[in-house]
Protein backbone atom coordinates (compact mmCIF):
# COMPACT_ATOMS: atom_id res chain seq x y z
CA UNK A 1 0.00 0.00 0.00
CA UNK A 2 2.90 2.58 0.85
CA UNK A 3 4.56 1.83 -2.25
CA UNK A 4 1.37 2.89 -4.26
CA UNK A 5 0.68 5.82 -2.16
CA UNK A 6 4.51 6.84 -3.00
CA UNK A 7 3.20 7.09 -6.59
CA UNK A 8 -0.10 9.21 -6.39
CA UNK A 9 1.74 13.05 -6.10
CA UNK A 10 -0.69 15.88 -6.05
CA UNK A 11 0.61 19.17 -6.58
CA UNK A 12 0.56 21.41 -3.08
CA UNK A 13 -1.52 24.48 -3.42
CA UNK A 14 0.00 27.66 -1.54
CA UNK A 15 -1.70 30.64 -0.07
CA UNK A 16 0.61 33.59 -0.25
CA UNK A 17 0.45 37.24 -0.24
CA UNK A 18 2.14 40.30 -2.14
CA UNK A 19 2.27 43.65 -1.70
CA UNK A 20 0.70 45.34 -4.83
CA UNK A 21 -1.17 48.54 -5.95
CA UNK A 22 -0.85 49.62 -2.78
CA UNK A 23 -2.36 46.54 -1.24
CA UNK A 24 -1.47 42.96 0.65
CA UNK A 25 -2.94 40.85 -2.57
CA UNK A 26 -3.67 37.13 -1.48
CA UNK A 27 -3.40 34.29 -4.23
CA UNK A 28 -3.23 30.75 -4.45
CA UNK A 29 -0.65 29.18 -6.51
CA UNK A 30 1.05 25.72 -7.61
CA UNK A 31 3.04 24.32 -10.28
CA UNK A 32 6.83 24.65 -11.67
CA UNK A 33 7.40 28.17 -12.04
CA UNK A 34 9.57 27.41 -15.02
CA UNK A 35 6.25 26.03 -17.01
CA UNK A 36 3.99 27.71 -18.91
CA UNK A 37 1.29 29.64 -16.76
CA UNK A 38 -1.90 29.71 -16.41
CA UNK A 39 -3.85 32.84 -14.31
CA UNK A 40 -6.84 32.11 -13.02
CA UNK A 41 -9.55 35.12 -12.60
CA UNK A 42 -12.34 34.80 -10.46
CA UNK A 43 -15.32 36.23 -10.34
CA UNK A 44 -19.01 37.68 -8.15
CA UNK A 45 -19.39 37.33 -5.31
CA UNK A 46 -16.00 34.52 -4.82
CA UNK A 47 -12.93 34.55 -4.48
CA UNK A 48 -9.77 32.22 -6.01
CA UNK A 49 -11.33 29.63 -3.43
CA UNK A 50 -13.50 28.90 -6.84
CA UNK A 51 -10.53 27.38 -7.83
CA UNK A 52 -9.29 25.22 -5.13
CA UNK A 53 -10.12 21.92 -7.27
CA UNK A 54 -8.73 23.15 -10.56
CA UNK A 55 -5.62 24.22 -9.69
CA UNK A 56 -4.23 20.73 -8.42
CA UNK A 57 -5.56 19.17 -11.79
CA UNK A 58 -3.44 21.97 -13.78
CA UNK A 59 -0.87 22.17 -11.81
CA UNK A 60 1.26 18.60 -12.89
CA UNK A 61 2.01 20.51 -16.42
CA UNK A 62 1.56 24.02 -15.85
CA UNK A 63 2.09 27.12 -13.50
CA UNK A 64 -1.24 28.09 -11.94
CA UNK A 65 -1.67 31.54 -10.11
CA UNK A 66 -5.19 32.69 -8.67
CA UNK A 67 -5.57 35.98 -6.75
CA UNK A 68 -7.97 37.42 -5.15
CA UNK A 69 -9.36 40.62 -7.10
CA UNK A 70 -9.59 43.79 -4.31
CA UNK A 71 -13.36 43.54 -2.49
CA UNK A 72 -13.41 39.78 -2.72
CA UNK A 73 -11.65 37.10 -0.50
CA UNK A 74 -8.75 37.32 1.86
CA UNK A 75 -7.12 40.06 -0.35
CA UNK A 76 -6.33 43.18 1.88
CA UNK A 77 -6.55 46.89 0.76
CA UNK A 78 -6.12 49.16 3.27
CA UNK A 79 -8.58 52.12 4.23
CA UNK A 80 -5.75 54.85 3.58
CA UNK A 81 -5.22 53.07 -0.16
CA UNK A 82 -8.89 54.95 -1.07
CA UNK A 83 -9.39 52.41 -3.45
CA UNK A 84 -11.71 52.99 -6.45
CA UNK A 85 -13.89 49.59 -6.86
CA UNK A 86 -14.28 49.84 -10.80
CA UNK A 87 -13.02 47.24 -13.58
CA UNK A 88 -10.52 49.93 -14.82
CA UNK A 89 -8.96 49.80 -11.38
CA UNK A 90 -9.54 45.87 -11.14
CA UNK A 91 -7.55 45.59 -14.06
CA UNK A 92 -4.66 48.15 -13.17
CA UNK A 93 -4.50 46.29 -9.77
CA UNK A 94 -3.97 42.55 -11.31
CA UNK A 95 -1.50 43.86 -13.95
CA UNK A 96 0.49 45.33 -11.03
CA UNK A 97 0.02 42.02 -9.45
CA UNK A 98 1.46 39.99 -12.26
CA UNK A 99 4.44 42.61 -12.23
CA UNK A 100 5.42 42.03 -8.90
CA UNK A 101 5.37 38.49 -8.96
CA UNK A 102 7.17 38.58 -12.37
CA UNK A 103 4.85 37.18 -14.57
CA UNK A 104 5.47 38.54 -18.13
CA UNK A 105 3.39 35.64 -20.08
CA UNK A 106 0.21 33.41 -19.76
CA UNK A 107 -3.12 31.81 -20.60
CA UNK A 108 -6.06 33.28 -18.69
CA UNK A 109 -8.98 31.50 -17.61
CA UNK A 110 -12.04 34.19 -16.95
CA UNK A 111 -15.17 33.80 -15.45
CA UNK A 112 -17.84 35.99 -14.63
CA UNK A 113 -16.46 39.27 -13.30
CA UNK A 114 -13.03 38.02 -13.90
CA UNK A 115 -13.97 38.16 -17.59
CA UNK A 116 -14.10 42.17 -18.12
CA UNK A 117 -10.84 42.32 -16.19
CA UNK A 118 -8.87 39.83 -17.79
CA UNK A 119 -10.24 41.64 -21.56
CA UNK A 120 -9.06 44.50 -20.31
CA UNK A 121 -5.71 43.47 -19.20
CA UNK A 122 -5.26 41.29 -22.74
CA UNK A 123 -6.27 44.35 -24.77
CA UNK A 124 -3.46 46.62 -22.53
CA UNK A 125 -0.91 43.86 -23.09
CA UNK A 126 -1.91 41.52 -25.95
CA UNK A 127 1.70 40.32 -26.06
CA UNK A 128 1.52 39.01 -22.51
CA UNK A 129 -1.91 36.34 -23.44
CA UNK A 130 -1.27 33.03 -24.64
CA UNK A 131 -4.79 31.85 -24.62
CA UNK A 132 -8.41 32.35 -23.27
CA UNK A 133 -10.41 30.05 -21.54
CA UNK A 134 -13.73 31.84 -20.55
CA UNK A 135 -15.75 30.02 -18.59
CA UNK A 136 -19.18 31.67 -18.45
CA UNK A 137 -17.18 35.05 -19.00
CA UNK A 138 -18.68 37.40 -21.10
CA UNK A 139 -18.15 39.91 -23.72
CA UNK A 140 -21.17 40.19 -25.55
CA UNK A 141 -24.56 41.73 -25.58
CA UNK A 142 -26.54 38.11 -26.64
CA UNK A 143 -24.95 36.49 -23.93
CA UNK A 144 -26.88 38.79 -20.94
CA UNK A 145 -29.25 36.64 -19.68
CA UNK A 146 -32.91 38.02 -18.51
CA UNK A 147 -31.13 38.18 -14.33
CA UNK A 148 -29.70 41.06 -15.50
CA UNK A 149 -33.37 43.04 -15.84
CA UNK A 150 -32.90 44.56 -12.02
CA UNK A 151 -29.40 45.27 -12.72
CA UNK A 152 -29.74 47.12 -15.88
CA UNK A 153 -32.47 48.66 -14.39
CA UNK A 154 -29.84 50.12 -11.65
CA UNK A 155 -27.67 51.33 -14.33
CA UNK A 156 -30.55 53.39 -15.90
CA UNK A 157 -31.32 54.70 -12.77
CA UNK A 158 -29.07 54.52 -9.76
CA UNK A 159 -31.29 55.49 -6.97
CA UNK A 160 -31.33 54.76 -3.77
CA UNK A 161 -33.99 52.47 -4.02
CA UNK A 162 -33.05 50.32 -7.02
CA UNK A 163 -29.64 50.46 -4.90
CA UNK A 164 -31.68 49.08 -2.14
CA UNK A 165 -33.27 46.13 -4.17
CA UNK A 166 -30.01 44.66 -5.49
CA UNK A 167 -28.40 44.92 -1.83
CA UNK A 168 -31.87 43.07 -0.34
CA UNK A 169 -32.42 40.16 -3.33
CA UNK A 170 -28.54 39.58 -4.31
CA UNK A 171 -26.43 40.33 -1.28
CA UNK A 172 -27.37 37.58 1.10
CA UNK A 173 -27.01 33.74 1.63
CA UNK A 174 -30.33 32.87 -0.55
CA UNK A 175 -29.29 35.23 -3.18
CA UNK A 176 -25.52 33.38 -3.37
CA UNK A 177 -27.18 29.48 -2.80
CA UNK A 178 -29.08 30.62 -5.54
CA UNK A 179 -26.34 31.40 -7.80
CA UNK A 180 -24.52 28.61 -7.38
CA UNK A 181 -27.35 25.73 -7.31
CA UNK A 182 -29.56 27.07 -10.59
CA UNK A 183 -29.35 24.81 -12.77
CA UNK A 184 -27.21 22.30 -11.44
CA UNK A 185 -29.03 18.75 -12.38
CA UNK A 186 -28.17 18.04 -8.77
CA UNK A 187 -28.18 20.73 -6.12
CA UNK A 188 -27.02 18.74 -3.38
CA UNK A 189 -23.44 18.11 -4.91
CA UNK A 190 -22.46 21.68 -4.77
CA UNK A 191 -20.57 21.76 -1.68
CA UNK A 192 -21.87 24.15 0.92
CA UNK A 193 -19.02 25.70 1.66
CA UNK A 194 -18.85 27.55 -0.98
CA UNK A 195 -21.75 29.86 -1.16
CA UNK A 196 -21.12 29.66 2.81
CA UNK A 197 -17.83 31.49 2.78
CA UNK A 198 -18.87 33.95 -0.33
CA UNK A 199 -22.07 35.08 1.80
CA UNK A 200 -19.70 35.23 4.94
CA UNK A 201 -17.35 37.33 3.01
CA UNK A 202 -19.77 39.51 2.06
CA UNK A 203 -21.15 40.35 4.69
CA UNK A 204 -17.78 42.15 6.23
CA UNK A 205 -18.28 45.67 7.08
CA UNK A 206 -18.39 48.09 4.12
CA UNK A 207 -18.38 45.26 1.72
CA UNK A 208 -21.75 45.32 0.42
CA UNK A 209 -21.14 49.06 -0.64
CA UNK A 210 -18.45 47.96 -2.42
CA UNK A 211 -19.92 45.12 -4.03
CA UNK A 212 -22.63 47.51 -4.99
CA UNK A 213 -20.26 50.17 -6.69
CA UNK A 214 -19.21 47.41 -9.01
CA UNK A 215 -22.51 46.31 -10.04
CA UNK A 216 -22.99 50.03 -11.27
CA UNK A 217 -19.93 49.75 -12.76
CA UNK A 218 -20.57 46.66 -14.91
CA UNK A 219 -22.17 49.05 -17.30
CA UNK A 220 -18.95 50.38 -18.43
CA UNK A 221 -18.03 46.68 -19.55
CA UNK A 222 -20.76 46.30 -21.81
CA UNK A 223 -19.72 49.73 -22.98
CA UNK A 224 -16.34 47.85 -24.22
CA UNK A 225 -17.83 45.23 -25.53
CA UNK A 226 -16.71 46.43 -29.59
CA UNK A 227 -13.63 47.09 -28.06
CA UNK A 228 -12.89 43.64 -26.50
CA UNK A 229 -14.24 42.29 -30.06
CA UNK A 230 -11.91 43.95 -31.58
CA UNK A 231 -9.01 42.88 -29.47
CA UNK A 232 -10.15 39.25 -30.41
CA UNK A 233 -9.95 39.88 -34.45
CA UNK A 234 -6.73 41.86 -34.21
CA UNK A 235 -5.37 39.62 -32.07
CA UNK A 236 -6.74 36.25 -32.65
CA UNK A 237 -5.69 34.48 -29.32
CA UNK A 238 -6.61 30.87 -29.13
CA UNK A 239 -9.76 30.93 -26.81
CA UNK A 240 -11.86 28.09 -25.41
CA UNK A 241 -15.21 28.89 -24.04
CA UNK A 242 -16.29 26.27 -21.76
CA UNK A 243 -20.20 27.00 -20.56
CA UNK A 244 -22.72 26.25 -17.84
CA UNK A 245 -25.03 26.66 -20.53
CA UNK A 246 -27.72 26.55 -17.73
CA UNK A 247 -26.67 29.75 -16.58
CA UNK A 248 -29.14 32.34 -16.31
CA UNK A 249 -26.91 35.77 -15.90
CA UNK A 250 -24.16 34.54 -19.06
CA UNK A 251 -26.72 32.40 -21.76
CA UNK A 252 -25.16 30.01 -24.47
CA UNK A 253 -25.40 32.83 -27.09
CA UNK A 254 -22.20 34.47 -25.51
CA UNK A 255 -20.41 31.39 -25.81
CA UNK A 256 -21.08 30.99 -29.52
CA UNK A 257 -20.42 34.97 -30.20
CA UNK A 258 -17.35 34.34 -29.58
CA UNK A 259 -17.17 32.30 -33.02
CA UNK A 260 -17.71 35.73 -34.60
CA UNK A 261 -14.83 37.16 -34.16
CA UNK A 262 -12.78 34.37 -33.87
CA UNK A 263 -13.98 31.44 -36.02
CA UNK A 264 -11.52 28.70 -34.87
CA UNK A 265 -13.11 29.10 -31.35
CA UNK A 266 -13.85 25.94 -29.50
CA UNK A 267 -17.30 26.64 -27.85
CA UNK A 268 -18.02 23.43 -25.39
CA UNK A 269 -21.50 23.31 -23.33
CA UNK A 270 -21.99 21.39 -20.22
CA UNK A 271 -25.33 20.72 -18.75
CA UNK A 272 -24.89 22.90 -15.32
CA UNK A 273 -25.22 26.42 -14.34
CA UNK A 274 -23.06 29.64 -13.49
CA UNK A 275 -20.79 28.00 -11.62
CA UNK A 276 -19.80 25.18 -13.30
CA UNK A 277 -16.83 24.19 -11.59
CA UNK A 278 -18.66 23.18 -8.65
CA UNK A 279 -20.09 19.87 -10.74
CA UNK A 280 -17.49 19.66 -13.62
CA UNK A 281 -13.96 20.42 -12.91
CA UNK A 282 -12.81 16.81 -13.99
CA UNK A 283 -14.27 17.82 -17.63
CA UNK A 284 -13.20 21.45 -17.36
CA UNK A 285 -9.54 20.77 -16.52
CA UNK A 286 -9.08 17.53 -18.83
CA UNK A 287 -10.70 20.30 -21.94
CA UNK A 288 -8.34 22.86 -20.87
CA UNK A 289 -5.30 20.54 -20.70
CA UNK A 290 -6.22 19.59 -24.86
CA UNK A 291 -6.91 22.72 -25.61
CA UNK A 292 -3.52 24.37 -23.93
CA UNK A 293 -1.86 21.65 -26.02
CA UNK A 294 -3.66 21.98 -29.48
CA UNK A 295 -2.80 25.71 -29.26
CA UNK A 296 1.04 25.00 -29.18
CA UNK A 297 0.84 25.74 -25.02
CA UNK A 298 2.45 22.00 -23.66
CA UNK A 299 2.83 22.17 -19.92
CA UNK A 300 5.94 20.11 -18.16
CA UNK A 301 6.41 16.38 -19.22
CA UNK A 302 4.18 13.74 -16.63
CA UNK A 303 6.66 11.12 -15.55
Amino acid sequence: MSEVLSRIEVPVTSVQKVQADGMQLFYRAAGDLSAPAVLLLHGFPTSSFMYRELIPRLADEYRVIAPDLPGFGFTDVPSERKYTYSFDGLARTVEAFTDSIGLSRYAIYVFDYGAPTGFRLAMAHPERVTAIVSQNGNAYEEGLGDAWAPIRKYWAEPTAVNRNVIRQNILNLEGTRWQYTHGVTKPESVAPESYTLDAALLDRPGNKEIQLDLFLDYASNVKLYPQFQDYFRRSKPPLLAIWGKNDPFFIPAGAKAFRKDLPNAQVDFLDTGHFALETYVVEIAAAMKQFLRSAGISGLTVK
